[in-house]
């Protein structure tokens, strides 16, 4: 398989009572490929053919589960952080197709860093937010009061940080050796910006921060390009409930177990602060068991855009979503993937609706969250 087109498909890889949704005065996103919104553009149709009629950076074919958390809180959609001659007052996404939680040097110590492709990690993202606001909000006091009735929502995270260990040829077994560093850096992007060649960094949390959403990763076992590349005739190595494969999500819900404890931390130091948890895993896992409930197909794990016949998934680095050779299925609505390892906009949409009403998140987004 070539190179190439097998590094493509990676790529598009509050106040303490807070008011009402309704009364954020903006909402703010870092992150990757699940919810870059034009940072990086890469691909072109049929990405984005569904909602927007055309590519806009999305890795889907239509609205990420951001763009429909800014709808129910009544924003507009996050421009990307990059854009020129752009209003940020109502917010920015800083996420970045193939962004890892890990700085490069992390990689590069372990002979990984060719498997990067930007160098977007948290910490760059939150060095950006931070240049960035005093053009949104003015003296530290205003951004300060400003953030305090604003939405953070700080990932998903970690996903390319294993995926640049995996197919960079390590075993997975040393791959979650990385997963203490990949949670420990998250939390630390929560409530410090480390600037490069600034002794005296910054704080989300003391910026005003204090309404934030924290997703968890996805239990990527469930997704076409890893059971494609990692097919097994071993039984045992797929779970029996769902089909999906037992190393990645093994590994997936180790990272989120760890990120919990993190945010439990973070909790107890800084009461008075929201940090809420996403469960983006458990959603997945119910679409998997359970698909008709969602309106899915049985088996909505296959890729809707993708090549026809190419495998029991429908996915084919060869022919990846596209390029000559994929075709796009005619329900994509009944499907949870898009391109093998993205989301149709039908699944943020179920997902976003969750995370807005619950239970994927607690509280919901829109309610008032513990203080």
């Amino acid at each position: 398989m070539g190179k190439p087109f097998f590094f493509l498909i990676l790529l598009c890889f509050f106040p303490s009572h807070p008011a009402s949704a309704q009364h954020y005065n903006a909402l703010f996103n870092f992150g990757d490929s699940l919810s870059d919104t034009g940072n990086v553009v890469l691909a072109g149709l049929p990405y984005g053919m569904t909602y927007f009629g055309h590519h806009t950076g999305r890795c889907s074919d239509g609205r990420l589960v951001i763009d429909f958390i800014a709808e129910g809180i009544g924003l507009p959609h996050l421009p990307p952080s990059t854009a020129n001659n752009t209003n940020f007052h109502r917010g920015a996404n800083f996420a970045f197709i193939a962004a890892p939680a890990l700085p490069f040097d992390f990689f590069h110590q372990r002979g990984l860093s060719h498997g990067l492709h930007v160098n977007a990690s948290i910490h760059e993202q939150i060095d950006q937010f931070q240049k960035l606001l005093p053009s949104i909000c003015g003296s530290p006091q205003d951004c300060k009061d400003f953030l305090s009735k604003s939405l953070l929502v700080v990932g998903e995270f970690g996903g390319n940080d294993y995926n640049t260990g995996l197919f960079g040829g390590w075993s997975i077994t040393k791959v979650t050796s990385f997963v203490p560093h990949v949670t420990r850096v998250v939390a630390d992007g929560i409530e410090t910006v480390k600037l490069k060649f600034i002794i005296d960094g910054q704080r989300l949390i003391g910026l005003g921060a204090v309404d934030l959403i924290v997703p968890s990763v996805l239990p990527v076992g469930c997704f076409p390009l890893y059971l494609t590349l990692s097919d097994s005739s071993d039984p045992a190595e797929y779970g029996p409930r769902t089909g999906c494969l037992r190393k990645f999500n093994a590994l997936a819900w180790y990272h989120n177990a760890d990120l919990r404890r993190q945010l439990d931390q973070l909790r107890k130091k800084y009461p008075a602060v929201s940090i809420r948890y996403a469960d983006f895993y458990a959603q997945i896992f119910d679409f998997v068991t359970d698909p008709l409930k969602y309106g899915f197909k049985a088996g909505a794990l296959r890729t809707c855009c993708g090549a026809p016949g190419m495998s029991k998934y429908n996915f084919n680095l060869e022919a990846k979503c596209d390029q000559n050779g994929s075709t796009v299925c005619s329900d994509i609505s009944a499907h949870v993937s898009w391109d093998g390892i993205h989301m149709t906009e039908t699944a943020h949409r179920i997902i976003a609706r969750g995370w807005l009403s619950g239970p994927y998140v607690n509280p919901p987004i829109l309610s008032s969250p513990a203080s």
